[in-house]
């Protein structure tokens, strides 16, 4: 069973210090008016333009093992492998912030207003991810309110393209869930469209389950380490 669901574009708005850290700007760095007044421009217009929205569907573990078994492209040894098989529930999910944010900064790129593009595609990014935080909080939400998890369960989302988990995993987790409902379709290369989409596993599972040493192979290569914050986030809660 899938369900959709709709979040207005302040739900997803991401702070100024969010869409700066997306241009390199390290937090506590004080922008000049120039900038700080691009960021205002890009977040008025991300705020007329994001139309946000939802699918997400549970799963059984075993019918998830075949969605990320993919095309056999995986990493030998992943987190997710280990961790989904633990999973007390499992559930495929894609939002999206809709297509006119990417409209908006092609049109905007074509017009030479570089710096308004690039603040608006750091501002759209950001925002497609807090509407994937919001899916994972929604799901939550919804298990703790059916009596699952206190005090110790742990919700955490998962994605192709990291982790080891192959991007070519986006056409099964397509062919499951069907995001296309929401308006969102897949290319041949496994990229989404539209480009400010995420898609991925939601795991709810005892917290100690998502716990994971960074120190798999593609770790080095990883440029953000996000998982590091996302699981001392949930420790925290």
């Amino acid at each position: 069973m899938t369900e959709t669901f709709t979040f207005s574009p302040d739900e997803v708005k991401p702070t100024r210090e969010t869409v700066f850290e997306n241009q390199g700007i390290p937090p506590g760095i004080t922008v000049s008016g120039p900038v700080d007044s691009i960021c205002e421009q890009a977040l008025a217009m991300l705020a007329r333009t994001a139309a946000p929205a939802g699918i997400t569907g549970e799963i059984s573990a075993a019918e998830f093992e075949q969605v990320y078994q993919g095309e056999g492209r995986n990493d030998p040894n992943t987190p997710v492998g280990g961790i989904f098989e633990r999973a007390d529930h499992l559930a495929l999910f894609t939002v999206t912030i809709g297509e006119r944010p990417a409209e908006e900064i092609a049109r905007l790129f074509d017009e030479n207003e570089f710096a308004l593009a690039s603040m608006l595609d750091a501002a759209a990014s950001a925002a497609a991810d807090n509407a994937a935080k919001l899916a994972e909080r929604r799901y939550g939400d919804v298990l703790r309110g059916d009596g699952w998890g206190a005090p110790d369960g742990g919700v955490l989302r998962y994605s192709p393209g990291y982790c080891g988990w192959h991007v070519s995993g986006q056409r099964k987790l397509f062919d499951y869930l069907g995001p296309e409902e929401i308006g969102v379709t897949l290319t041949n290369r496994f990229l989404m469209q539209p480009l400010k989409s995420v898609s991925g596993i939601i795991i709810a599972a005892h917290r100690d389950v998502h716990k994971f040493a960074a120190s798999f192979p593609f770790c080095r290569e990883c440029e953000t380490r996000e998982c590091r914050e996302r699981i001392r986030a949930l420790f925290a809660e």
